[in-house]
């Protein structure tokens, strides 16, 4: 793919505690947060985005690292470009206090940050509540955010932090045990689902990390996992990315019905039920 050059997405900053980004936007409707995997928000990350405000959800897209729209496929800029490319934004993440690599049972600082988006978000775009996706090292992101009661449909696609470098850092994620808890709280109620993606072959998203948000979330953790020969043949690295690089975009494939499960689930927790509060107001 070439580069995207952002035409169809509105651009803005978002200041909270004195942090400020830049906001990219798509779609009218209740919000879904899009986090971008390393090194950023690519044009397959853009069409996931495409994808959802096409459902009529807005697409909320934070730049925490990297340039938008910039393709890092070495077919696009050289080989040697992309690796500086993706080397550039893993060292941004490595380096920032805002995110939590190594540690174990901590939250990142900048969860805070998007909460406070996910809550602006909401009173801007209104409906029922706030949909997040975090992919990569974002994915464990979504799950922090919904301590927030707003946050109604945080979806975990291949959670890679912590690095998975000993076996009890494969067994959890880098969400602090207070937050855990409430999120466990919000499942246990009945009000919260969240689902997760990951290749079953994927060293960064080892099963044991899957089988611990099992433990913690009982029934509403819904993992979708798949099998590596699921994964685009012609990505550049081995099956990692559900939705963005790996997806194969046809009928019938694996990735395909893994994004249509994400998409349900914003319908479902985000669209029917705006539908609902709406008829209940009018009596329609």
């Amino acid at each position: 793919m070439a580069d995207h050059d952002l035409t169809g997405f509105d651009r803005s900053t978002f200041t909270h505690d004195g942090s400020t980004r830049r906001i990219l936007r798509r779609g009218t409707g209740p919000a879904v947060i899009v986090m971008a995997e390393i090194p950023g928000i690519t044009p397959k990350v853009l069409e996931f985005a495409e994808r959802v405000a096409a459902i009529g959800c807005t697409a909320v897209l934070p730049v925490l690292f990297g340039k938008p729209g910039l393709d890092a496929n070495p077919a696009a800029h050289g080989r040697l470009n992309s690796a500086l490319y993706t080397a550039s934004s893993m060292w941004q993440v490595c380096v920032s206090r805002e995110f939590t690599v190594l540690a174990t049972g901590k939250t990142s600082p900048v969860v805070t940050w998007l909460r406070a988006l996910a809550a602006h978000e909401h009173r801007r775009c209104g409906g029922p509540g706030v949909g997040a996706v975090g992919m990569c090292l974002t994915g464990g992101f979504a799950l922090a955010m919904a301590t927030d009661e707003r946050l109604l449909a945080p979806v975990v696609s291949q959670p890679s932090l912590p690095l998975a470098l000993t076996r009890s850092r494969a067994g959890t994620i880098d969400v602090s045990a207070e937050d855990l808890a409430a999120v466990r709280g919000r499942c246990e109620r009945g009000g919260l689902r969240v689902m997760g993606l990951r290749f079953r072959g994927d060293r960064l998203v080892p099963g044991d990390r899957f089988a611990f948000l099992r433990r913690e979330l009982g029934a509403a953790f819904t993992a979708v996992e798949l099998d590596d020969s699921a994964a685009h043949p012609d990505a550049v690295l081995p099956p990692h990315s559900v939705l963005t690089e790996h997806l194969i975009d046809a009928p019938g494939q694996p990735t395909r019905a893994a994004l249509d499960e994400v998409l349900d689930l914003f319908r479902t927790r985000l669209l029917d039920e705006q539908h609902r509060d709406t008829a209940a107001v009018t009596g329609t």
